[in-house]
């Protein structure tokens, strides 16, 4: 039986399963010999425990954090919010791990939708944004990012929704989980944490241009070198996370690797760096979680006074939106990246959070309008 066919067999079977972007295809882990549901309570002692065995390929832990478990863990408080009561965090350990290529073929379109409702439009965004930007003039904040929320009923089919979106706008942190009572269907670009023995980077991405027929690759980093407002953003955003590596890195090991390239995704382009160090000594899992989520660059900066000024703001919670999805192995090493451009369906309902960046630069009408950029290549899946 080829892979492609066992990958079908395995979804019309029923049973959880998870898949992750590799190197040069996509990882399937199945045959989940735990899962761990995480709250404020348990989520510290799951990142402390160590776990014997470390030579098994299957020796690891993969699953999400959502926002919110995030936020506590830095103990940062979230008002009541309306909420569906999603888990906060859940992780499995997987007995089986399958090698898949970078063409996923599930022919199965069939779904129930109805149309997408925005949480905020245009008008109250607007409001919104005239606020933050007066915090921003204040000092309080440099730059914050104000989420949208879109969410439609629906019935859908993770792997049908999942593969079209991998060949369409494939992205180097995209992944799927399939469970009994919710998927997530993510084509996230954003790496958070590769952590390998003592080295650490993280790849932050602040910028974003739409694409058109005249805009190609080097067109848009001009765009992007030229642009004051992107540059402001994108240097704050390096700046954060190297200040966050700091805290966890030896002194001096922290560097700019690749600094201010462009990323091509399917209706837009990305401006990204890459942060590279060597970690100190006696650092442990939940000192890195800490230090480096959430992650900055779909926060704003300062990092722990822009999370209070949002979440005193938003309405909803943000449940995966902006949380991190990853492994670690039972050898301490992980790969985290950052839940954005992704569809969580719970309970037959879809939805897609996207955020763009304001600082003192920023124009309310493109940011919006950016938002439904981010949100687009997610939405086409459902018509």
């Amino acid at each position: 039986m080829n892979k492609k066919n066992q990958l079908a067999d395995l979804h019309h079977s029923g049973k959880p399963y998870i898949i992750y972007k590799s190197r040069k295809g996509f990882d399937l882990y199945t045959n989940f010999s735990k899962k761990i549901i995480l709250n404020n309570k348990n989520v510290k002692n799951f990142l402390k425990k160590k776990y014997k065995g470390k030579s098994k390929n299957t020796d690891l832990f993969i699953g999400f954090l959502g926002y919110e478990l995030l936020n506590n863990l830095i103990k940062i408080k979230i008002p009541r919010q309306k909420n569906i009561n999603f888990p906060k965090g859940i992780f499995y350990k997987p007995e089986k791990k399958i090698k898949l290529s970078k063409t996923l073929i599930y022919n199965k379109k069939n779904f129930e939708s109805g149309n997408f409702k925005i949480n905020i439009n245009k008008k109250n965004y607007t409001k919104i944004f005239t606020k933050f930007k007066k915090k921003i003039k204040s000092g309080e904040t440099y730059q914050i990012k104000i989420c949208t929320k879109y969410k439609t009923k629906s019935k859908i089919n993770p792997l049908d929704f999942f593969s079209r979106l991998s060949s369409t706008n494939l992205a180097p942190e995209a992944f799927m989980i399939k469970d009994n009572n919710y998927s997530i269907i993510s084509c996230s670009p954003e790496n958070l944490i590769i952590k390998k023995g003592a080295d650490i980077s993280t790849k932050p991405i602040a910028g974003t241009v739409k694409k058109t027929k005249h805009l190609n690759k080097r067109k848009a980093l001009n765009y992007f070198r030229k642009n004051i407002k992107e540059t402001k953003e994108h240097n704050m955003i390096v700046d954060m996370e190297r200040n966050d590596l700091s805290r966890i890195c030896k002194v001096g090991s922290v560097k700019l690797s690749k600094q201010k390239i462009v990323e091509e995704y399917k209706d837009l382009f990305h401006y990204v760096s890459l942060i590279k160090g060597k970690l100190k000594q006696n650092i442990n899992n939940l000192d890195i979680i800490k230090a480096m989520m959430p992650g900055g660059s779909v926060i704003g900066c300062p990092k722990i006074n822009t999370l209070n000024l949002l979440n005193n703001q938003e309405k909803e919670n943000r449940n995966i939106y902006t949380g991190s999805f990853g492994y670690i192995k039972f050898n301490g090493d992980m790969r985290f990246n950052i839940i954005i451009r992704s569809i969580l369906n719970y309970k037959n309902i879809s939805e897609i959070s996207v955020a763009s960046g304001v600082v003192v630069d920023s124009n309310a009408n493109h940011e919006f309008n950016e938002n439904f950029i981010k949100a687009k290549a997610l939405i086409d899946l459902f018509k």
